[in-house]
């Protein structure tokens, strides 16, 4: 409380110093041109008068408006009864009046108020209001704290350049206030945005931080048009100056450009998520990192490919980690000394094993008896699997093959292999029975 004490009563005498020395300022400036005006000719007067009229016509229309602070000094004094022209003491009362309440205001909202708030807040359920109002205390006490410093300003009667003065550095302050505690409840919202987006194991998680970035950018830029054109600059000029080399910044950088809206077309699209197993093109593996410019993706053999975003938004990706199911497809050959009965039995074991099976979509399950091949009898099976997670579809097909394989021997028949039989005939294969006997 000390420091604060004495910083008031620092302001109050800088303040007081600042228009002690304004006022005199102006005085001995009168006094100096009074005495040290020289006779001028009426037709330069002329001239210089309505050059002096332009000015004062510029400097009027680039005076801010009367805003809130103007009426509530005008109240204040029409309240004192204040109508003489000149500084009095009872005018340097209310100046400082006026700083001492906005102490005490500032006071009272960031430690009551917003200490109720507060605690609101912590019985809500969401979490968004947590952020929220820690982050507009500061912005709010500065706003206090900058309509204080100014309508103190506002009571004390000076010169017409130092009121101008005053009216463009309370736009600035104001505009920089309001955008301050704008940007920080921006940002709030943004933080609690990424939270929920974690939460949810949403695809655009792995984005929001350059999302974050490049919005808030966007809001900075625009915060900076709006002040330079409250300060009564020419905006268009700006933009169109600005328009130009972001023609020339386009031209020269069409990679990165293409690469950025790519990530934007993976942001909104969300075809994966870090930890997901893709195909891109030639490339297969888990997808490790995505930024701005590129895609890391870990392939099989442990190598990192790091894939342009230009080419994430133009190639096919297949997802291979969002299986809703995953189809088996496979051949069991069979000796060519199995019988049509066997055939059939064999068909109808195959049948009843994968139906009987809980990991084996029942209605997918198809068993046939497709061809005679070079060397074999072929079966052809297909079904899909329930889960479509990788290794439980691994455990679930070699536990599937081992029935297949027991059940083969159990019926007494035999899986064919490639096999050749020569049959010899005439002379020579005479003489080959007689070697051998």
């Amino acid at each position: 409380m000390k420091t604060v004490r004495l910083l008031i009563c620092g302001l109050l005498f800088f303040c007081a110093q600042g228009v002690c020395g304004l006022l005199a300022a102006a005085e001995n400036a009168g006094s100096d041109a009074a005495q040290a005006t020289p006779a001028v000719d009426p037709t330069v007067a002329n001239n210089t008068a309505a050059a002096a009229a332009v000015a004062t016509g510029h400097a009027q229309r680039a005076q801010p408006a009367q805003d809130f602070l103007e009426h509530l000094v005008d109240s204040v004094l029409g309240l004192f009864n204040v109508t003489s022209s000149g500084n009095t003491t009872i005018r340097y009362v209310i100046s400082a009046l006026f700083l001492v309440a906005a102490f005490l205001l500032r006071h009272v909202v960031t430690k009551i108020l917003f200490g109720i708030l507060k605690k609101f807040a912590a019985r809500t359920e969401t979490t968004l209001d947590d952020k929220l109002f820690p982050a507009m205390e500061a912005p709010v006490a500065a706003f206090i704290s900058v309509a204080g410093f100014f309508a103190a300003l506002k009571v004390l009667k000076l010169s017409p350049e130092a009121d101008l003065a005053i009216g463009y550095g309370s736009t600035i302050a104001f505009s920089l206030v309001i955008f301050w505690g704008l940007l920080r409840a921006f940002n709030a919202v943004l933080d609690h945005a990424h939270e929920v987006a974690i939460e949810k194991q949403m695809g655009v998680a792995a984005f929001m931080p350059w999302i974050k970035k490049t919005l808030l950018a966007i809001f900075v830029v625009i915060g900076v048009l709006l002040v330079v054109q409250s300060l009564g600059y020419d905006v268009k000029a700006i933009l169109g100056a600005a328009g130009i080399g972001g023609l020339a910044f386009a031209l020269a950088a069409q990679d990165t450009i293409a690469n950025l809206f790519g990530s934007l077309v993976v942001a909104t699209d969300q075809p994966f998520k870090i930890g997901e197993t893709v195909k891109v093109g030639s490339s297969t593996g888990a997808v490790e990192d995505i930024g701005l410019r590129s895609t890391k993706i870990r392939l099989t053999d442990k190598s990192l490919v790091v894939v342009p975003n230009k080419m994430m938004a133009s190639e096919a990706i297949v997802n291979l980690s969002r299986f809703t199911q995953r189809r088996v497809e496979q051949v069991i050959g069979l000796t060519y000394d199995t019988t049509a009965e066997q055939m059939e039995t064999i068909l109808a074991d195959f049948r009843a094993l994968l139906t009987a099976e809980e990991g084996v979509t029942k209605d997918s399950v198809d068993v046939y008896f497709t061809e005679y091949a070079q060397s074999s009898l072929n079966i052809q099976i297909v079904y899909f699997t329930t889960d479509p997670d990788y290794r439980k579809h691994l455990v679930l097909r070699e536990r599937i093959n081992l029935k297949i394989m027991r059940t083969l021997a159990a019926r007494g028949l035999s899986m064919a292999f490639p096999t050749q039989t020569l049959l010899h005939e005439g002379p020579l294969a005479k003489q080959l029975v007689t070697k051998k006997s």
